[in-house]
């Protein structure tokens, strides 16, 4: 019996039962996900036709001198929501450095910047940590190990700005700017790093990166992703798992991080948070397969670019004007 050619070999695995059932159930899965997202969006789309057919003139009138206040901000939210779901679908961190960067030049205080950022996270990291859930992505002790400490330093974060960011906001408009602008040039180290084959993985302190991770992004307004999730892929580990765990500790925190936000400053630009909420429910279920076909490094570098231009323009701005 003559021996297969490799080229027969690869074809009888590609059309194997094995990979075949593998494919159908990876297709149906994400129709599954697309559907409950379009359920949600017509949803959404009912409640505000209800809310344009049942208001009176009147009420229509002022919810539309309310979306136009401070300049439109509300549009503009929704273009920042939608554009910092794209990049967060694609490269699992840039949700909050973006808004952050984009807020600061809007002159938005920075106690009102995170809480708005952590309260419109709060739904989209929730429905990211569901998917995760469902695909079995979750490391249950690594995500109780990381979100503990991360509650403990969102609390801590809240507090601490809401207490400073008025009173001493010059002192913390320029620190969260040269954050961020951190932000941007780890994010332009990882579009030219290259990748490792067989990495060791290296032990990492879990609980003090849980805590330094839900301090600075609750009081810088975002870092969650570059600096936890980061660190443990650069460590060697399983991105599946760190990914998934890191994205359901990341929910918890936005939650305690919102929640200290209302009780010692309020609700305040409801519009801010509409905007981003909305044009990131929007964006979440074409995210993936948008920026699954763009490349990559080219995101990379342009989103670090970004973020450190926007970063230097609000230094300038808080030095010399």
């Amino acid at each position: 019996m003559p021996h297969p050619t490799p080229e027969e070999i690869i074809e009888g695995i590609t059309h194997s039962h094995e990979v075949v059932l593998t494919s159908q159930e990876l297709t149906s899965s994400r129709r599954k996900v697309i559907n409950k997202y379009m359920i949600a969006i017509s949803v959404i789309a009912l409640v505000v036709l209800g809310i344009y057919l049942f208001l009176s003139a009147e009420q229509l009138a002022a919810l539309h001198a309310g979306l136009q206040q401070d300049n439109n901000r509300f549009y503009w939210m929704l273009l920042v929501g939608f554009s910092a779901e794209i990049v967060a679908g694609s490269m699992g961190m840039g949700y909050g450095v973006i808004c952050t960067t984009i807020l600061l030049i809007l002159n938005v205080p920075p106690p009102v910047i995170s809480a708005s950022i952590h309260s419109a996270e709060s739904f989209t990291s929730a429905a990211g940590s569901i998917s995760h859930w469902q695909l079995g992505n979750i490391n249950k002790k690594l995500a109780k190990a990381l979100a503990i400490p991360a509650i403990i330093g969102a609390v801590t974060g809240a507090l601490l700005l809401s207490y400073v960011g008025e009173r001493y906001a010059k002192m913390t408009k320029p620190f969260i700017a040269f954050y961020t602008m951190y932000l941007g040039i780890r994010i332009l180290q990882n579009a030219f790093k290259k990748k490792e084959n067989n990495k060791k993985k290296k032990n990492t302190n879990i609980k003090a990166l849980g805590l330094l991770g839900g301090f600075i992004d609750s009081f810088g307004g975002g870092g969650w992703g570059p600096l936890v999730t980061g660190t443990f892929i650069k460590n060697g580990h399983t991105p599946r798992y760190v990914i998934g765990s890191s994205t359901f500790a990341k929910c918890i925190l936005t939650v305690a991080s919102a929640i200290t936000f209302i009780f010692t400053i309020g609700i305040h630009h409801w519009n801010i948070v509409a905007g981003l909420l909305i044009g990131g429910i929007v964006t979440a279920p074409f995210s993936a397969m948008l920026t699954s076909k763009l490349p990559t490094k080219k995101m990379f570098i342009a989103v670090g670019i970004v973020v450190i231009f926007c970063s230097l323009i609000t230094i300038y701005r808080v030095f010399f004007l």
